[in-house]
């Protein structure tokens, strides 16, 4: 039964009782039954994990130090709210000046503009309560000015009410156990600058990821490390310590080899690149190819291949390099390794060949860096590497329009493209959250499929193949963040304004994909649309390949 003096406010579907704020502390939260979903509907058909209430130990990446500097609290309750907490403090009194209401005398009908006191009768009246006070109090007691007396008024009650609301959602969502919609909170919270719930979240999400769970546990982990490190501002650091310290240059090559023979993701880009490379240079006697990317070469191995059974015999094949820091990290070399390898598989297969090294990142070339020849055909390669060049939004420059630019003026027959089919280029903080999110999930769970949660080369992976990429993606802004991925319709408008038209890739290629992924268990699917391929796993498309000319 509530007491007369309790106020009864409609609050969702139940309701909401404030009583007089004689003693805050005593003042808890309202539970309620339903509550709206605050998370992502970006990817609504996605599988949702069951809470598991007892995980393997957190294990954090290089940023475990910095994160340790961040204080966690536990979760509150409504029995641990003193004054100086975030909601009670909002109770407190504030003073509020009151003026008299002048009620308004009418002469004939109509208002006065004057009230009834008289300046000079307002006056003496002042003067008698003065003297009144003096003569009872004494002549240093302070005046109670009529006009100015100050009374406390409790703050509005929608303050009040909104934050309550939020802690009651914010503690329905732990309570439901969604590791997604936990993670979602704990991003928006943080994009809100919501300190004290960002911590409490993290706290909370400790408890619910594993490097050794099922994929959104795994996922999590990552995530939320990121998190930790976009908080403690040290994104950049570890992305960096990922790339440059450990592990040893041969480990990390036989990391993205693990990953490039358990998903068909490096596979089909390469595959569908060379495929459009063949048909578009099979008349070809001198093949020019520019690969802005090299990385290991692997892209090549088959098309080399592929060009030794030729008709009429092979092309002379020169390929010109581009290297970066990583790739040359990721070889335990330069470049020199990359040619190494193609010149004795060339001279295996009785190809003519010849290996050009450009040792700058792709951003830097000039047109006189690629020493073109009049008798060749050129084939310019972007393969996984356009998001990896700023563009306008980075540097007033444009490098990625530059370097696109700079593909026309070559006079290509072919360039091919193949990318990561998510947006996060321009995205803000929290929707680029949700699609790295929703992104990511998507690969950790075709990796699942092939590789047991335990195994140990399927955590390597993870964490020095995947969990940069994320740490990056969440916790860098600015110049920092390198990894910016656009949608396919995005790259069409820059290809068209740098004057290139699309180049449709032949039948013949959609059906050796085909053919490839029925060698990889899981839910792969592979559609065809307007001279484009779409790789997916379930929904989510993750990688796309096209061509241009």
């Amino acid at each position: 039964m509530q007491t007369s003096q309790e106020k009864e406010l409609p609050y969702g579907s139940g309701r909401f009782y404030i009583q007089p704020a004689q003693n805050p502390e005593s003042n808890c939260f309202p539970s309620s039954e339903n509550l709206e979903n605050d998370s992502s509907s970006d990817n609504s058909n996605r599988a949702t994990y069951p809470f598991v209430k007892t995980l393997d130990p957190y294990c954090t990446l290089e940023s475990a130090s910095a994160s340790n500097n961040i204080p966690c609290q536990n979760s509150p309750s409504a029995a641990n709210f003193s004054p100086k907490g975030s909601l009670v403090s909002k109770l407190e009194p504030k003073p509020r000046v009151l003026r008299p209401q002048h009620s308004l005398e009418t002469t004939n009908g109509s208002p006065e503009t004057n009230s009834c006191l008289t300046h000079d009768l307002v006056d003496d009246l002042r003067d008698k309560i003065k003297e009144l006070e003096t003569a009872m109090l004494g002549p240093d007691t302070n005046t109670l000015n009529m006009y100015d007396f100050v009374v406390p008024e409790p703050e509005e009650p929608d303050s009040f009410l909104l934050a309550a609301e939020k802690w009651r959602k914010t503690m329905e969502i732990i309570s439901r156990g969604d590791l997604k919609e936990v993670l979602y909170a704990c991003a928006k919270s943080m994009a809100e600058n919501d300190v004290e719930t960002t911590d409490w979240l993290i706290s909370e999400l400790r408890k619910m990821v594993s490097i050794s769970g099922d994929p959104l546990q795994r996922l999590g982990a990552y995530m939320l490390e990121s998190l930790v490190a976009r908080m403690a501002s040290t994104g950049s650091k570890i992305y960096k310590a990922l790339k440059c310290s450990e592990p040893t240059g041969n480990e990390l090559l036989s990391y993205m080899h693990v990953l490039y023979e358990i998903c068909p993701y490096f596979k089909f880009g390469y595959m569908s690149a060379n495929g459009a490379i063949a048909e578009a240079m099979k008349e070809e006697s001198r093949v020019h190819i520019i690969d802005f990317q090299i990385s290991q070469g692997t892209q090549w191995v088959s098309l080399m291949q592929a060009l030794a059974r030729r008709p009429g015999g092979p092309p002379y094949i020169r390929i010109t390099a581009v290297d970066d820091s990583f790739s040359a990290y990721a070889r335990g070399g330069g470049l020199d390794i990359v040619g190494n390898r193609l010149s004795a598989l060339a001279q295996s297969c009785n190809v003519p060949f010849e290996f050009h090294a450009i040792r700058v990142p792709a951003s830097e070339v000039q047109l006189e860096d690629l020493e073109l020849r009049t008798n060749e055909a050129v084939a310019v390669n972007f393969a996984i590497m356009l998001h990896h060049v700023p563009d306008e939004s980075v540097s007033i420059h444009n490098p990625r329009d530059r370097l696109l630019r700079l593909a026309k003026h070559l006079s290509p027959k072919v360039v091919t493209l193949v990318e990561q089919e998510f947006s996060t280029n321009n995205a803000r903080f929290l929707p680029r959250f949700v699609e790295t999110l929703n992104y990511y999930l998507a690969v950790f769970e075709s990796i699942d499929v092939v590789l047991p949660r335990e195994h140990k080369e399927r955590i390597n992976v993870e964490q020095h193949c995947l969990a940069r990429e994320i740490v990056n993606l969440v916790a860098c802004e600015g110049a920092e963040r390198v990894e910016r991925h656009e949608l396919l319709n995005k790259w069409r408008r820059r290809f068209a304004v740098a004057g290139f038209t699309p180049y449709p890739l032949s039948s013949f290629v959609n059906a050796s994909i085909k053919t490839l992924l029925e060698s990889y268990p899981g839910h792969y699917t592979l559609e065809e649309r307007d001279g484009t391929l779409y790789l997916g796993w379930m929904n989510q498309v993750l990688v796309v390949s096209c061509a241009w000319r």
